[in-house]
């Protein structure tokens, strides 16, 4: 079940940038929660591939990947290596693919939240931050999935842990069914993935419906709704947190967006 939460003041979101569970044995504090911003309230949670090749998805999708892969290949050898690797390098680079983003830092979703292409709709719309929980995930996948997570003694998949399992996207969707899916941290070959503390959920083909399968398979799923006369509030919060463009896109298209948005006159 899908709970959301109102956000309407600075300290309703303590509980959001706050979320840790004390480990007794660590006798530390760790969080096993992703978040994904989104700048729209409406916005529905979809991958690229879906938008773009919509009921065609399954059919279309070998051949982007292949095709991206033939023509990546003298940027980038690794995407030869597997599916996974063209599919995480594709998403970090615009291609249509099965994943959706999240972040294991709660700052960097609500960045994206709070940011819109088009500044002026900034007090358009309220806008959302998700949150999943990756130890709940697991409970939902296959056995040799969950052995493999075990083994390793971690919360989600590397790609070779993943590779080791199957390197077949038919396979893949046969094991998740509409019922489970795998959560990836992708290996850190930009600054990008690095400071946008990146994690990918691969999505089977079974979950046609993101937001119902969140809504009937889990327990600890939040949607926090943020008022939208809050956002240039905590917009601005962000980036006295040095939480900005510059940040987050390292380069010069980074730091163009955010001394434009810095300067932009409401």
């Amino acid at each position: 079940m899908i709970q959301e939460v109102r956000v309407e003041t600075l300290e309703d979101l303590l509980p959001l940038l706050t979320e840790q569970e004390y480990r007794p044995e660590l006798g530390r504090n760790r969080s096993s929660y992703l978040y994904r911003g989104m700048p729209n309230v409406d916005y529905k949670m979809v991958t690229s591939l879906s938008r773009c090749c919509k009921h065609l998805q399954k059919t279309l999708e070998p051949a982007i990947l292949n095709n991206f892969a033939k023509y990546a290949v003298r940027e980038d050898p690794t995407v030869t290596n597997s599916v996974w690797n063209r599919m995480i390098t594709g998403q970090h680079n615009g291609l249509p693919t099965r994943l959706l983003d999240w972040s294991h830092s709660a700052l960097v979703a609500l960045h994206f939240a709070m940011t819109e292409d088009n500044l002026e709709d900034m007090p358009a719309h309220d806008c959302i931050v998700w949150r999943i929980d990756m130890q709940e995930q697991i409970s939902h996948l296959p056995e040799k999935y969950r052995l493999a997570v075990g083994r390793e003694q971690t919360t989600l998949f590397s790609v070779d842990m993943l590779r080791k399992i199957t390197d077949s996207l038919d396979q893949y969707d046969e094991d998740m069914g509409d019922h489970s899916m795998v959560i990836i941290e992708p290996p850190s070959t930009s600054n990008r993935i690095i400071m946008q503390y990146s994690f990918f959920a691969i999505i089977p083909m079974g979950i046609e419906d993101i937001e119902r399968f969140l809504d009937e398979r889990t327990e600890h799923t939040v949607k926090y709704v943020i008022d939208r006369r809050l956002r240039w509030r905590v917009r601005d919060m962000l980036d006295q947190l040095n939480l900005s463009e510059r940040l987050l896109y390292p380069g010069l298209d980074g730091l163009s967006k955010w001394i434009a948005r810095h300067y932009y006159v409401k």
